[in-house]
């Protein structure tokens, strides 16, 4: 039961340095420091502790901008840091290590509060095995200079009850989690976090409000919110949705403002779970964006039985909604198609479609599928 008291002093609202304010919305070097520091600020004086950065956000410049706008201003028992080590930045046992002091020194600590191996997955597991991470992650938390292990998770609930299995030092998960993904078929939210319920590891969110998605939601749904509540933002359903799973710890969010952080300080200083009405208004405002997507498939899979190209149908055309819904609203960053990369690896490609007509024949919804795929992949292929 350890793993439980891994966040016991955390508050459920973190600071994810990813999408951070810029002087040049076209650099993402151009890290506007002066108001990071003004939010550091807010976020601490609210009572609120974590903070997630990588080597990879912001072109390689967030970690040096924890250095300036926390590290290097606030003592270091006021705040925990989480950071990761992607299999992408080392190709020898001497990167990896030189990657992990590098890191050290970028962010200005001695020791890291929470240590991550980056976007674990089919692909990325075995280079992770292969390089020992697991015990090297063992050895420098017993070294002191990492207080806690874990790893994100971009991938089915199959493979991560393996790693998990195969891996019970892991002491939490960083999942996708979102109300749109919960019962999504392609990113699993549901199913992943039931897998570490299952393995008693406590769940960290990322991308609660999906890019920017849920922020831009609709506009029936934006007033089935207001209606209810109207003190609360559209985007504070989405991480409030997230941060009232029991097995949730920290929902991290990606704040790009000012006006952002004083928003979700507002409701998650003092969190309250959504009630049973509250999830209920949630369940309506899915089924309304799901009627508002590009490709009405309902995923009943009735199709892919007899693909002679094992096409994960259903799966791609929930990506290819999602990707597009993203798409329209502006979102810079997107996931889709890395997970359509990893289903690729267990199932035959859009583009390998034959165009036998066997899916059409069977859809009940009589969707036009081939062209569908065709759409999918000129849209990830």
């Amino acid at each position: 039961m350890a793993q439980e008291n891994i966040f016991a002093s955390t508050k459920k609202l973190g600071f994810g340095l990813m999408r951070l304010p810029l002087l040049n919305p076209s650099d993402a070097t151009s890290i506007d420091l002066e108001q990071v520091k003004k939010m550091v600020d807010i976020f601490l004086a609210k009572g609120f502790t974590y903070f997630d950065t990588a080597i990879m956000y912001h072109a390689m410049k967030s970690q040096s901008a924890v250095k300036e706008v926390l590290t290097s201003r606030h003592p270091r028992d006021r705040f925990t840091l989480a950071t990761k080590l992607h299999c992408g930045f080392f190709r020898s046992l001497e990167e990896r290590d030189q990657r992990f002091q590098e890191q050290l020194q970028q962010t200005g600590v001695e020791y890291f509060d929470y240590y991550l191996l980056h976007d674990m997955s089919t692909d990325h597991y075995p280079i992770y095995t292969k390089f020992d991470c697991f015990n090297w992650l063992k050895q420098k938390k017993a070294q002191g200079l990492v207080r806690h292990i874990g790893f994100s998770y971009h991938d089915n609930a199959a493979l991560l009850d393996k790693i998990l299995t195969e891996h019970p030092e892991m002491e939490f998960v960083q999942l996708q989690l979102n109300y749109l993904d919960w019962e999504s078929p392609s990113v699993q939210s549901r199913k992943c976090y039931e897998v570490c319920e299952k393995h008693g590891k406590p769940v960290v969110v990322m991308e609660p409000v999906r890019g920017g998605t849920l922020a831009n939601v609709p506009p029936a749904v934006s007033a089935l919110f207001q209606a209810h509540r109207p003190d609360l933002s559209v985007p504070s359903w989405a991480i409030r949705f997230a941060a009232s799973q029991p097995n949730v710890k920290v929902v991290l969010s990606g704040m790009s403002t000012l006006e952002q952080m004083a928003d979700n300080a507002g409701y998650m200083e003092d969190f309250q779970p959504l009630d049973t009405e509250e999830l209920g208004i949630v369940q309506q405002a899915v089924e309304t964006i799901r009627a508002s997507l590009a490709i009405p498939c309902t995923g009943c899979s009735y199709c892919t039985p007899g693909c002679p190209r094992k096409i994960a149908i259903p799966k791609y055309f929930a990506l290819y909604n999602i990707e597009k819904m993203e798409e329209n609203n502006g979102a810079i960053f997107h996931t889709q198609g890395m997970y359509y990369d990893r289903l690729t690896q267990l199932f035959g490609k859009a583009s390998a479609c034959i165009g036998c007509g066997q899916c059409e024949g069977i859809c009940p919804q009589h969707l036009p599928i081939i062209q569908y795929l065709k759409d999918v992949a000129k849209q990830f292929e």
